[in-house]
C-alpha cells in the first residue's frame, strides 16, 4: 500500500439511519488509519451511501459514481464502496451497471466494514447484501456534532407499507439490548455530549424481538421502558426519539415523556395521508381518527410539545378529494414541521406497478398547496414563542452570520443569537425570543 496517508469521503443520502451508519463507517475508517478528506478528488477511498426512498437520490448516486468511476481509470488505487439501500436492492446489478465498483454492502453490513475491505484490499470485487444477525456494535462512530449524537436502539421494520422499501433492504427488525444501548449513552455522556436520540426505522417496535420478562412480570421490553432506563445517563441532558408509528403509539409513551425531564417535548409521527381509504392503501394499519386521538392525547398531557411528521401526496389513485383530507388534517392539526414528499414509486414495491399512477402534473400542483399550508400552520406555531424564554442547546455558528450561535429549543425550533461558539458550544443557554419565523427563532441570551 501507499505509504502517504489514506483518505477517505463519505457521502451520505437519505435518512438518519443513514447518516448514523455513515458516522459508524467513518469511525471504522479512522480506526483503519484512513483520514477524513473534505474533496472527495483527493480521497483514495470513496464510499456513497445510499437511499431509495426518493427517485432523486438513486439517480445523484449514480451520476456522483460515473464522475468517480472515471478517475479510477487514471487512478487504479481508488477504492468505490456503495453501502446503504440502493446496494441493497441492486446488489449485483450496481456492479454490472458500474464495473468499477470494489464494493457494494447492504445496510446491515456496516459494521462489517473493515473485514470486507480487507478481501476488497486483497483484490478482490465483492457484494454483501445477505441477510445477518447484526452484531453489536463496538466501533466509535466519527460523529459529525459534539454535542448531539444518534443511537441506534433497532434495525430494519416488519412493517409492509406498499409505498415502502425499507423491509425490503433494511430486514427484520432486530433490537439492540437496553444494556447494549445505556452503555453506549454512558460513553456518549463521558465524552461530553449533551443531547441523544434514539434511532428506529419504526422505534415504537423496540423490545417485540427481545425475550426474557422485565422485574415487573411482562414478557415485553418496550421503548418506554428503555426511556426509563436510560434517562440517567450522566451528561446526557435532552433524549429524542424518532421514527414513531401511530399504530403503535401508547398512552403509557407519552405518560413517560411528561414524567421524564430530560425528554423532550417532541414527537416526530408521520401520518403519511389524512384519508382513511389511502391510509388502507398503504397498509399503514390505522385510521387518520386514530391519528387525530393520538395528537389530542399528546396535547392533553403536554400542551406545548412539537409535533412533527411526514406526509405523501399522489399516492397511486388519490382524489383531489382525498387529497383535501390531508389538507383538512394539516390545517386542523398545525404541525411544527412537517416533511412532504411525492409519491415515486419505488421498485419491489407494490404500489410501483398498480394502475393507478397519479400524473406528475397533480402530484406537484398538490405538494405546492401543502407546502404552502404548511408554512403558514408552522407560522401561526412559532407566534406561541415570541417574548418566552426557551432552553437552547448551543450546537454551532451560524455559517450565514458568524456573529451568532444556533441551537435548538427543546421543542426542535432552530434558534439564533448572538454569541461566541468557543465559549457557549454544548451549553444550555436561556434565551428571550424576540423574532419568530415559520421554522427557526432568534433571540437575546439571558446570562444571569
Amino acid at each position: 500500500m501507499t505509504t502517504f496517508p489514506r483518505r477517505y469521503h463519505i457521502t451520505t443520502f437519505g435518512c438518519q439511519m443513514n447518516k448514523a451508519d455513515s458516522e459508524r463507517m467513518a469511525g471504522i475508517l479512522e480506526d483503519m488509519g484512513f483520514e477524513r478528506s473534505e474533496d472527495p478528488n483527493e480521497a483514495n477511498l470513496i464510499l456513497y451511501n445510499t437511499c431509495t426512498i426518493r427517485d432523486n437520490a438513486e439517480q445523484k448516486v449514480y451520476s456522483y459514481l460515473g464522475r468517480q468511476a472515471k478517475r479510477k481509470h487514471e487512478e487504479p488505487d481508488l477504492t468505490l464502496v456503495v453501502a446503504g439501500c440502493v446496494a441493497q436492492q441492486e446488489g449485483e446489478a450496481l456492479l454490472r451497471r458500474v464495473p468499477e465498483l470494489d464494493l457494494v454492502m447492504g445496510p446491515q453490513h456496516a459494521n462489517r466494514l473493515q473485514d470486507l475491505l480487507e478481501v476488497v484490499f486483497d483484490g478482490n470485487q465483492l457484494v454483501a447484501t445477505e441477510p445477518i444477525h447484526i452484531v453489536e456494535d463496538i466501533t466509535k462512530p466519527r460523529r459529525d456534532s459534539s454535542v448531539t449524537a444518534w443511537v441506534n436502539v433497532i434495525y430494519g421494520c416488519n412493517e409492509r407499507c406498499t409505498y415502502c422499501v425499507v423491509p425490503n433492504v433494511r430486514g427484520i427488525e432486530q433490537s439492540r439490548t437496553p444494556e447494549a444501548i445505556r452503555a453506549e449513552m454512558e460513553q456518549l455522556g463521558q465524552q461530553g455530549y449533551k443531547e441523544v436520540t434514539l434511532l428506529g426505522q419504526n422505534i415504537d417496535a423496540y423490545g417485540r424481538d427481545l425475550a426474557g420478562s422485565t422485574e415487573s412480570g411482562r414478557h415485553q421490553h418496550t421503548l418506554t421502558d428503555l426511556l426509563y432506563e436510560v434517562h440517567d445517563v450522566p451528561g446526557i441532558e435532552r433524549i429524542r426519539f424518532a421514527t414513531s408509528h401511530p399504530r403503535y403509539f401508547t398512552e403509557r409513551l407519552i405518560r413517560a415523556c411528561q414524567e421524564l425531564p430530560k425528554v423532550c417535548e417532541h414527537f416526530h409521527i408521520p401520518f403519511q395521508s389524512g384519508d382513511n381509504d389511502i391510509l388502507k392503501a398503504m397498509a399503514r394499519g390505522y385510521t387518520q381518527e386514530k391519528y387525530r386521538r393520538i395528537i389530542d392525547k399528546i396535547r392533553e398531557y403536554m400542551p406545548d410539545a412539537s409535533i412533527s411528521a411526514d406526509a405523501i401526496v399522489g399516492f397511486p389513485g388519490e382524489t383531489e378529494q382525498q387529497f383535501e383530507n390531508t389538507l383538512k388534517l394539516v390545517a386542523d392539526i398545525g404541525f411544527d414541521q412537517l416533511n412532504t414528499a411525492a409519491y415515486s414509486p419505488r421498485p419491489g414495491t407494490p404500489a410501483a406497478l398498480w394502475e393507478n399512477q397519479v400524473s406528475e402534473e397533480a402530484k406537484s400542483d398538490r405538494l405546492q398547496r401543502l407546502n404552502h399550508l404548511v408554512a403558514t400552520k408552522a407560522a401561526e406555531r412559532s407566534q406561541r414563542y415570541w417574548g418566552r424564554l426557551e432552553e437552547v442547546l448551543v450546537e454551532d455558528q451560524n455559517p450565514k452570520d458568524p456573529t451568532q450561535v444556533m441551537g435548538r429549543t427543546r421543542g426542535n425550533r432552530l434558534t439564533f443569537f448572538t454569541g461566541d461558539i468557543n465559549e457557549l458550544k454544548g451549553l444550555v443557554v436561556p434565551v428571550q425570543i424576540t423574532e419568530v419565523r415559520a421554522f427557526s427563532l432568534t433571540g437575546q441570551p439571558m446570562f444571569l
